[in-house]
């Protein structure tokens, strides 16, 4: 228990800090590129939607 209580070296701290900022860039990359591509993906699932829903509809009119 009392190893958690100990400070970092400095360059493990300084490690961590980098690791960590990287961690938070690429996860707002991610974000960033999931965020542009949710319009396309959208288009896509309401296109798909429309086509399965006429389909059924010729399939229980007909």
């Amino acid at each position: 228990m009392g190893l958690w209580l100990n400070p970092l070296p400095r360059g493990q701290l300084r490690t961590s800090a980098c690791f960590f900022i990287v961690g938070v860039s690429l996860f707002a990359a991610g974000a960033h590129l999931s965020y542009l591509n949710i319009g396309p993906q959208q288009a896509r699932t309401k296109a798909r939607d429309d086509f399965v829903r006429e389909r059924l509809r010729k399939r229980h009119d007909g």
